[in-house]
């Protein structure tokens, strides 16, 4: 049996919600076998983070070697890169191993505000490493660092998505649902743009949206999808694990990543209190 495979290259929420653990569990159910380089450890839950332990480049670069070298990735996402240093060896690698389908989640601060990528990063990072990425996928206050502009409307968002593009020679997907649109994504590629309509869900726990989101789109590539469909099949995705209401947690807790999971080993325990 062969399967399509994809590599994370991001951090770990040792809670489970986002990060590595939430990109692992939303490719495995997108259908790719799911792999990963880990660029820090996070000491955090669904109430924020407590610690943040970054890796060393050099780790980080084995890690890479050890992945390409022996199942060659479809696609890759990177999602929490904290340093210029980890960025460059990123870059290097992806470079030398002739990467594909490459996703890049810009994480630069946490949902609780909590800043995890530092400002020169953000440069080594649309220097280095969005010229050889395939799409990129900023939240709206991201959009507006990347393109150095101030996004309040439909509009600015395309002028947004068009100036961020257009200087690095990637696509861009730019995240509705920060008081701008209904959750409506905004989908920039090859010169044109195409939204996707979004319903916003109320469901107060959505630690690990961007990261699932960024992760499901990288796995349908990997199996052939065009980057439009990729896009509307991550947020039905998206959608299904947030509509499943999942309620952990004392804060903004995680979603359901395995909502759609057919599974006989997925069952409840039927015998509670008899074994």
């Amino acid at each position: 049996m062969k399967l399509k495979s994809a590599l994370t290259i991001a951090g770990s929420d040792c809670s489970g919600g986002a990060g590595i653990q939430a990109d692992l569990k939303t490719m495995m159910m997108n259908g790719v076998y799911a792999m990963s380089a880990i660029t820090a450890l996070t000491a955090q839950n669904t109430t924020g983070i407590r610690a943040v332990q970054e890796l060393s480049p050099e780790f980080l670069s084995q890690q890479i070697d050890a992945v390409f070298e022996d199942i060659y990735p479809d696609a890759v996402k990177i999602g929490m890169v904290t340093s210029c240093e980890q960025i460059s060896v990123i870059a290097e690698k992806l470079r030398y191993y002739n990467a594909r389908n490459v996703v890049v989640d810009p994480v630069m601060a946490a949902t609780t505000g909590a800043r995890l990528m530092k400002s020169e990063a953000v440069r080594t990072l649309m220097a280095e490493l969005l010229p050889m990425t395939r799409l990129i996928t900023p939240n709206i206050p991201e959009a507006e660092i990347l393109s150095d502009s101030v996004i309040q409307s439909k509009e600015s968002m395309v002028a947004a998505a068009k100036a961020i593009g257009d200087a690095h020679r990637c696509s861009v997907l730019i995240k509705g649902g920060h008081s701008i649109n209904d959750a409506d994504d905004l989908l920039y590629t090859d010169g044109e743009t195409l939204w996707f309509a979004g319903k916003r869900i109320q469901n107060p726990n959505s630690h690990g949206t961007g990261c699932t989101l960024s992760s499901a789109i990288a796995a349908n590539l990997a199996k052939g999808f065009s980057l439009p469909v990729s896009v509307q099949r991550a947020k039905d995705y998206l959608s299904g694990a947030l509509a499943a209401m999942l309620d952990l947690g004392h804060g903004s807790g995680p979603l359901h990543h395995a909502f759609d999971l057919p599974s006989s080993y997925a069952e409840e325990n039927s015998l509670k209190g008899r074994n």
